[in-house]
C-alpha cells in the first residue's frame, strides 16, 4: 500500500528540471470581475444540482468574481486546456498536477495572501504534488479514493471484495456473466490500477508501486488491461453518463468515485461501494494557478475560498471526499459530521496509492515506464490492440 513517499519520486524528477520560482502576486488588487476555473465535475457547485449545495453564489456577492467553470474529464484534459491558455485556475489531480508544474503552465502561489492557508491538513501543506524544492504551486483541495461502484441487486447478498469482477471474467452473483456489464476509467492512469492489482494478485513481479513500473510489470499490466478489453461494455470518462449507463444500459460494476454514489444513491438507484482487499488509487487534488492567469486577484480570493471550513464541509459530503481542512469535520459549520469524515475514509490517508504521474528516472528501480507510452498504449488497449 503507498504512503505519500511515493509520491516524491516524479516530484524529484521534476525538481530537477524546474528553477523554483518566486511567487508572481506580491498583494492583492482590485477583483477583476471574474474568475476562470478548469474543474472537475462536481466540484464547483452553486445550487443548479441541488440547491443546498452551492459555494460559488456567496462569493460572487462577497467579491464580485463571476465564476466561469469548464469542466475536464481527464486530467490529460486539464493539462491540454491549461496549456490553451485563458484559464485562471484549475482543480488538478497528482498525474496533472506536477505535469503542470515541469511545462511551466502555473505560478507559485503567495501563501502570505491566502490567510486560511495555517488551517490546512499538514499532511497537505508540503506535499510533493504541488510543492518543488520548498516552493508551493498551490492550494489543496480535497482527496479521496478511487472506489469500486456495484449494483446492490446484481451482487445480493455478496458484495465485491476484489476488483477481480471487473478485470477478470466470471460469473456474478445475479447468474450472469459480468461481459459487456462493467466498465474502466477513459484515461491513461487506469494502467496503475492494474498494476495495483498485479500487486497483489502476481507479487513475483515485485511491483511496489503502480506508477512505478519496469519493462516486465508494465506488460504484465497491459496484458491484464487487454483481458478487460473483452469486458467493458464502456470506458468512461464522464461521470454523468457513467451514473446513466448504471440506471439505464445495465452496468453493474466500474471503478468510479465517491461522486458517482452518493449522486445514485440519494435518486434511490440501488448502489454501494467499497475499496476492495487490493486497495485502491486514489487523489489528491490541488487549486492552481495559471502562468498568464488573466483575473489574478479573483483567482487569489477564490483559493481563500476554497479553504472555508464551511465550503470544505459541504463540499465532503456532495462530493464523498476528504476536507483538507480538518475542522471541516467537526466545527458544524457545514453538513459534514466527525462520522461523515470517517465514512469518506479520512483514516485512510497512508493506505491509497495517489495518482502521480510516471517517469522514467524512478526511485524503486533503476529505469520506469514514462508516462508517455502510457498514454500511446493505453490508447492502443482501448482500441483492441
Amino acid at each position: 500500500m503507498k504512503s505519500i513517499r511515493l509520491m516524491g519520486t516524479t516530484a524529484v524528477a521534476v525538481a530537477m528540471a524546474v528553477t523554483p520560482a518566486l511567487a508572481q502576486v506580491a498583494s492583492l488588487g482590485t477583483p477583476e470581475g471574474q474568475v476562470n476555473i478548469v474543474a472537475w465535475a462536481g466540484y464547483i457547485e452553486r445550487g443548479e444540482t441541488m440547491a443546498e449545495f452551492d459555494w460559488v453564489t456567496k462569493f460572487e456577492e462577497a467579491t464580485g468574481c463571476q465564476v466561469v467553470v469548464k469542466t475536464a474529464n481527464t486530467s490529460d484534459e486539464m493539462v491540454a486546456l491549461m496549456n490553451e491558455g485563458g484559464f485562471d485556475l484549475v482543480t488538478a489531480s497528482g498525474d496533472a498536477s506536477l505535469r503542470l508544474i515541469a511545462g511551466k503552465r502555473v505560478q507559485p502561489v503567495n501563501i502570505d495572501l491566502i490567510p486560511s492557508w495555517a488551517n490546512v491538513d499538514e499532511r497537505l501543506k508540503d506535499a510533493p504534488w504541488h510543492t518543488v524544492g520548498g516552493v508551493h504551486y498551490g492550494v489543496p483541495y480535497q482527496w479521496g479514493p478511487n472506489v469500486l461502484m456495484y449494483n446492490t441487486e446484481a451482487f445480493g447478498d455478496t458484495p465485491p471484495t476484489s476488483w477481480s469482477v471487473v478485470f477478470e471474467e466470471q460469473t456474478l452473483p445475479d447468474g450472469s456473466s459480468n461481459v459487456g456489464r462493467v466498465q474502466a476509467y477513459d484515461g491513461p492512469i487506469h494502467v496503475a490500477d492494474a498494476a495495483q492489482y498485479l500487486m497483489a494478485h502476481q507479487p513475483e513481479l515485485g511491483i511496489t508501486s503502480p506508477y512505478e513500473l519496469n519493462e516486465e510489470q508494465y506488460a504484465a499490466a497491459l496484458d491484464l488491461l487487454r483481458g478487460q478489453r473483452k469486458l467493458v461494455g464502456r470506458y468512461w470518462h464522464d461521470a454523468f453518463i457513467q451514473m446513466d449507463d448504471f440506471k439505464n444500459e445495465g452496468v453493474v460494476a466500474s471503478g468510479s468515485w465517491p461522486f458517482q454514489v452518493g449522486l445514485l444513491q440519494s435518486e434511490g438507484f440501488p448502489v454501494s461501494s467499497v475499496i476492495p482487499e487490493e486497495g485502491a488509487t486514489g487523489w489528491a487534488d490541488t487549486t492552481m494557478m495559471h502562468v498568464d492567469a488573466p483575473n489574478p486577484t479573483c483567482s487569489y480570493l477564490w483559493m481563500e475560498h476554497t479553504l472555508s471550513s464551511n465550503l470544505q464541509a459541504d463540499l465532503s459530503v456532495w462530493f464523498g471526499a476528504n476536507p483538507v481542512v480538518l475542522s471541516a469535520c467537526t466545527d458544524g459549520s457545514g453538513m459534514q459530521t466527525a462520522e461523515g469524515c470517517t465514512a469518506n475514509g479520512l483514516d485512510d490517508f497512508e493506505k491509497i496509492n495517489f495518482w502521480t504521474t510516471p517517469v522514467s528516472s524512478c526511485e524503486s528501480q533503476g529505469e520506469c515506464v514514462p508516462y508517455y507510452r502510457w498514454v500511446s498504449d493505453y490508447i492502443g488497449v482501448i482500441g483492441g490492440r
